[in-house]
């Protein structure tokens, strides 16, 4: 059973790390708007599913005209995801004014009844959108950095196999990194940083201290949207096609990534969503041999859901989360 599970480790590792890469930019949008409002925002799933489908309209159009043919992929890439992030800010910040504020100092399950129904909205907007100008709402992105590269593993030893990956992947990684030191950057060196960190401290007393709470709640949420939609593109580029319902499911396991980490806490976040996705490739590659063929690849997704089950039972706070005490 170890030569079995050693042998498809590195190509376990390769995927996981695609793969959790943007369930840890997913789950800092959760993980953001929670450490200031409170708040689970569960149409954050929908919007990462709007950026990937804003970038591949974006892409499928650029690459529709002659001119673009003389761009860089990368350049290109960088240009829609750009676009991208605005747009999806911008909708997170639209979002915010309209639902959200309204409720804020409602009790807890309104604006998270809300927040399930703006993913429904969401969901059933760009299906419509999809349908009316393409005639179908699954659509294939176009096909970027898919050159393959392969890694001899079985050259060092005969325990591995060969792992083999399209150039996307690196692209995912190495932006999906850069995103995260950036907001890290921003949160922990920069002055709107400081106000979020306030704010999410004592909101009432950052008000006080001339804060604009409301501007900074707005600004929170257009970073997390942003990050939503870029990673919406990194997901199209890397998986190829898309439907209105990818973000229900992913946002869930983002979610799980944010509590697995710390729910609050932007490094937790981030160390939940590697976490997650390595383990969700090692459950779904080796799943039918760790249980002699009685589940399947197929159960993949009931692994993550059983890790969310013993972090909440085991350590509540998550990995890099502290416990909160309440005043009464």
């Amino acid at each position: 059973m170890l030569q079995e599970l050693l042998f498809s480790l590195p190509q376990v590792l390769i995927d996981g790390l695609a793969l959790g890469a943007i369930y840890a930019v997913v789950a800092l949008g959760y993980t953001m708007v929670y450490g200031i409002l409170q708040l689970i925002n569960f149409a954050h799933g929908e919007i990462f599913m709007t950026g990937a489908f804003i970038g591949t309209g974006f892409f499928i159009m650029l690459m529709g005209m002659s001119w673009a043919a003389a761009i860089p992929q990368l350049l290109l890439f960088i240009i829609v995801i750009l676009i991208t992030a605005s747009f999806t800010g911008l909708i997170g910040v639209g979002m915010e004014r309209v639902a959200y504020r309204p409720l804020r100092g409602a009790p807890r399950l309104i604006p998270l009844i809300t927040a399930i129904g703006i993913s429904f909205i969401l969901q059933d907007v760009i299906r419509f959108i999809a349908e009316l100008t393409t005639g179908r709402y699954i659509l294939t992105g176009p096909s970027l950095f898919s050159d393959q590269i392969t890694i001899s593993f079985s050259s060092i030893s005969s325990w591995f196999n060969n792992a083999s990956f399209k150039t996307s992947f690196l692209i995912v990684l190495i932006t999906a990194i850069l995103l995260m030191v950036a907001l890290d950057y921003f949160v922990n060196r920069t002055k709107w940083g400081t106000a979020i960190r306030a704010v999410s401290l004592d909101r009432e007393t950052a008000s006080l201290m001339s804060i604009n709470v409301n501007k900074v709640i707005s600004t929170t949420f257009f970073v997390g949207s942003a990050l939503g939609g870029a990673t919406g593109v990194l997901f199209a580029m890397q998986y190829g096609t898309i439907d209105p319902y990818i973000g229900f499911i992913l946002g869930l396991k983002a979610f799980i990534a944010a509590v697995l980490g710390g729910i609050g806490n932007i490094r937790g976040a981030m160390l939940g969503g590697i976490l997650l996705g390595v383990m969700e490739m090692f459950a779904a590659a080796n799943l039918s041999v760790l249980t002699g063929g009685i589940f399947g690849a197929e159960y993949k997704d009931v692994f993550a859901f059983a890790i969310l089950i013993i972090v909440l039972i085991f350590r509540p706070e998550g990995l890099l989360g502290k416990p909160t005490a309440e005043k009464v």
